[in-house]
């Protein structure tokens, strides 16, 4: 813990699957402690669907689990720009689609909100709705996959309306960090009781922020949220309108050591321990808890090969700037050395935009050379992940193809993204009853997906002009939206 909070690293720690089913199982079949199942927050990175963790959630709850239902929380909608209007309907849609298929419907599916635990858009909304439909009635369980953003998002909720005022100078914060199985307990938090006066204020504080204008904020909230924009393309602004009372504290000093002479150097007395502050047996005795859990491992994930310092390459951090390339028949596309697409066959051009990390490299080659540049810029620079050199790609597995038949349907609208594990996606699009043959590969042991319909059909128009001698365009990332200020418009 130590590591991470301090020098972003980790051990390699992870829980195996079936430990993390035998430990969150066992959490979720503890006996009601209000009468009342507890709730379920399924976390669930937009950027991963279809889902690889949503079908088992239906085996890891079980018949004996007496949970109330489960709330799906869309993640990390920031890092995607808007590529028409409407698009979080879309992808609203696009999450309510895959619980279908994963069975999580009618009853058992509370609702699905779309939120950035980062940045904190739409995660107001989710609070007001908790206190709203579930209120205080039971237990609330944060799951989902690794690196869908669960911690930060328990740690966004512990500053915000939901948690009890004084808990957030009393509970540790999850540790975040993009390396798998970092939350190896259970973490919690107080849930505030949301009683009738309690929502009364907070909706007037929410009222009062949704009037205000860029130009009100103070010079330090203007800079936490220019530091936002470039992080995101949604923000929101997370506020609490309960504030713990803070003791009133003295300042003791040793007067003696006030006074010395020229000749000796001031010494520090000795700091004495700071009691660690406690919630008393009345404020948590009946209190309802948000339990944070240890991320569920995705199988067949390319992040399970890499090292530390690929993965923080391969995650995205910032907001996605999509990068759109036109390709001939005979061209190949290498997203870093982790994934490649062969445009094989077809009789005109077609657009291929990608959506990774913007740290990650795309280059585009012919098809005589791409076996070459493979050989020759694997583990180097010029292809950047994985790192190490030969060396590495001794261990490294190989890539391994898959044939794809893609027909267009426009030159406006992707036909269909293709998902090189987690390392990001390229959507395909193409003219109208164009055939296109195309092969694409990720390492051996990692899961290749064709997603149709795509999470960002009109993406490519997101592009500048062409570069010219160049098979890419000039792209500029789209502006950033702010849900809660006044002249920012709406979407």
């Amino acid at each position: 813990c130590w590591a991470l909070a301090h020098h972003g690293s980790a051990l390699r720690l992870r829980l195996p699957p079936d430990e993390h089913r035998r430990v969150v199982s066992a959490a979720l079949r503890r006996p009601p402690r209000h009468g009342r199942g507890p709730l379920l927050l399924y976390v669930l990175d937009v950027m991963e669907l279809p889902d690889p963790v949503l079908p088992q959630l239906p085996a890891l709850l079980g018949p004996d689990v007496p949970a109330a239902g489960v709330l799906v929380v869309g993640n990390k909608v920031d890092l995607l720009p808007a590529d028409c209007r409407g698009h979080l309907g879309r992808l609203r849609q696009r999450v309510a689609a895959a619980c279908d298929r994963a069975g999580l419907r009618g009853a058992a599916l509370v609702d699905i909100r779309l939120v950035s635990a980062k940045t904190g858009f739409g995660v107001e909304g989710l609070v007001s709705r908790l206190q709203r439909s579930w209120k205080c009635a039971g237990d609330v369980y944060l799951l989902g996959a690794t690196n869908s953003g669960k911690s930060t998002l328990f740690n966004t909720l512990l500053r915000s309306d939901y948690c009890k005022s004084r808990a957030l100078d009393i509970i540790d914060r999850a540790t975040v960090s993009p390396w798998p199985g970092t939350t190896l307990n259970l973490l919690k938090f107080p849930i505030i009781n949301p009683t009738c006066d309690r929502i009364f204020r907070r909706q007037e504080r929410l009222k009062e922020e949704a009037t205000k204008t860029e130009d009100q904020l103070s010079s330090e909230e203007k800079k936490y949220l220019n530091q936002l924009k470039k992080q995101g393309y949604l923000v929101g602004e997370v506020g609490r309108t309960f504030q713990g009372q803070k003791s009133s504290s003295e300042i003791e000093f040793d007067p003696d050591m006030l006074s010395y002479s020229m000749d000796e150097d001031p010494s520090c007395s000795p700091k004495k321990q700071e009691k660690r502050e406690e919630f008393t047996h009345n404020e948590v005795k009946d209190a309802r808890w948000c339990f944070d859990t240890p991320g569920i491992v995705k199988e067949d994930c390319v992040l399970n090969l890499l090292t530390e310092k690929e993965v923080k390459l391969v995650l995205p951090s910032h907001a996605i700037i999509p990068r759109t390339f036109i390709l001939k028949p005979g061209m190949v596309l290498f997203l870093a050395a982790l994934g490649r697409i062969d445009y094989l066959e077809g009789e005109k051009p077609a657009w291929f935009s990608v959506l990774a990390s913007n740290l990650l490299p795309v280059h585009v080659t012919t098809l005589s050379d791409a076996d070459a540049v493979y050989e020759k810029h694997a583990a180097q620079e010029f292809l950047k992940v994985p790192m190490g050199g030969e060396e590495r790609m001794k261990e490294f597995p190989p890539l391994v193809p898959q044939d794809i038949t893609l027909t267009g349907i426009g030159t406006t609208e992707a036909v269909a993204d293709i998902k090189l594990s987690s390392a990001g996606w390229v959507a395909v699009t193409a003219h109208a009853e164009e055939e296109l043959q195309l092969r694409a590969y990720t390492p051996k042991g990692t899961a290749l997906v064709v997603r149709e319909p795509p999470l960002l059909p009109f993406i490519s128009a997101i592009r500048g002009v062409r570069i010219p001698g160049t098979p890419a365009y000039r792209t500029k990332k789209p502006p950033s939206f702010v849900e809660n200020l006044r002249t920012m418009g709406s979407r």
